[in-house]
């Protein structure tokens, strides 16, 4: 009897128990196509989502559930959203009402705990106006019809995925952007190549859109940005990953089975007016080269990455990530360091190493195109402006080769000294 009511006392002294559907957080990100919010939830929960006009709002109507503390929503995580509101109805559940911008579409889903995450209810938010299908993009053309070369530059993770979580608190999603945005600025100032960002801001995309965004803008290679991480924090080093043999095969057939719904699978071709076997043929055809030249710019980026720093490994690895799955894109992920070791952390920190590692990743994709320029681009046409340097150039070395004087070659940089550093890509001015 004691040993009962000792128990009692101290499940009183602890509080009243979680109910099953306690919302504990809000969280929103902003993207430029959509406006997701999470729900942190105690577990899962039943729910119906639905809008209102006059003024437009989603409501969320959570059943058997109570709510830990306030909602909130910072002016910087706004997106869609206005303000959101709360209130209990029929006693025992809890409605949530959020405020829109205008008419929205939304979808819904709940997510099992992952993580650092534990029970989500996800609400993304789509203008109701917005086109169904995505808009497609073309490369920039100059008066002659030479284009420039598109680069996809894919900054890893995002919004609610963090990434890799380094030693020191360190997110992979922050400093892989930071280095995404450092190479698409590297690659708009090389004359004939242009930059496509393909997440600009702290929200996530679906891995399946990330290459098929760089296929409505006609990308000429896609380059994901990531940083690795191990258990054993002494592992360190570069790496630089294409699509495994594997990866393409089960791809394949999940392209050609899904061909009738595809207007331009494979390079602008249709596959749906052709039969199963030619539909086969000339997809096998297109990825056959695209891993091939995904491989040829890999070794070319890892090549230039081995200039600044340690590599994990001497060769090109081979995995079956989602984002490489293009079949007419020469797809390439580069793990920059490993986010995880607590000297990689810290040079992830230092924008000059930031800068360092956008510059290898230039280098080697300068040095790709430099002999295999698209023959509708500019660079097929005039060649590049852009000299990587390797190790043992000196500058008098590089202007005597593209004949130029020694002082035009400092203007042309704004070198104040003759000091170069291997991996960094001078402009050739005029000769």
């Amino acid at each position: 009897m004691k040993r009962v009511l000792l128990l009692l006392a101290l499940s009183c002294l602890a509080g009243p128990l979680a109910r099953a559907g306690d919302v504990q957080d809000l969280r929103v990100w902003a993207g430029p196509e959509y406006t997701r919010t999470v729900l942190d939830i105690s577990h899962p929960v039943d729910y119906r989502v639905f809008t209102l006009d006059d003024p437009p709002r989603v409501v969320v109507d959570i059943q058997d559930a109570s709510l830990d503390r306030r909602l909130r929503i910072t002016d910087g995580d706004k997106g869609l959203l206005r303000d959101v509101r709360t209130g209990i109805r029929q006693g025992d559940d809890l409605r949530v009402v959020f405020d829109v911008s205008g008419p929205v579409r939304p979808k819904s889903f709940l997510l099992p705990p992952a993580e650092q995450y534990g029970n989500r209810l996800v609400l993304d938010l789509y203008p109701k106006n917005a086109a169904s299908e995505p808009v497609k993009t073309v490369a920039s053309v100059d008066q002659r019809g030479q284009r420039d070369v598109v680069v996809a530059v894919d900054a890893g993770h995002g919004g609610e995925d963090p990434g890799a979580i380094g030693p020191h608190g360190t997110r992979e999603k922050d400093v892989v952007l930071a280095v995404a945005r450092d190479l698409a600025k590297k690659i708009n100032a090389v004359h004939g190549m242009k930059a496509v960002l393909i997440r600009k801001g702290d929200y996530y995309i679906p891995l399946v859109e990330r290459f098929q965004k760089a296929r409505e803008q006609r990308a000429d290679l896609f380059v994901s940005i990531h940083a690795d991480a191990f258990y054993d924090h002494s592992v360190r080093g570069s790496s630089v990953y294409v699509l495994s043999k594997r990866g393409a095969t089960s791809q394949a057939a999940k392209w050609l089975a899904a061909r009738e719904n595809d207007a331009d699978l494979v390079g602008g071709v249709k596959l749906s007016d052709k039969d199963e076997l030619l539909a086969k043929v000339l997809l096998d055809l297109s990825q056959s080269a695209t891993m091939q030249a995904s491989e040829d710019v890999a070794e070319s980026v890892l090549k230039g990455l081995s200039a600044i720093g340690p590599t994990h490994k001497d060769q090109v690895e081979r995995a079956n990530f989602v984002v490489l799955r293009s079949p007419d894109v020469p797809s390439l992920l580069v793990e920059t360091a490993f986010i995880t070791n607590p000297s990689e952390e810290r040079r992830l920190n230092d924008p000059r190493h930031r800068d360092r590692l956008a510059s290898a990743i230039l280098s080697g994709v300068i040095g790709y195109f430099a002999n295999n320029p698209p023959p509708d681009t500019l660079i097929a046409r005039s060649g590049l402006d852009t000299h990587v340097v390797s190790r043992g150039d000196t500058l008098s070395e590089i202007a005597s080769q593209y004949n130029v004087s020694l002082n035009s070659l400092r203007a042309a940089n704004g070198l104040n000294s003759d000091v170069l550093y291997v991996g960094s890509v001078l402009k050739i001015p005029p000769s």
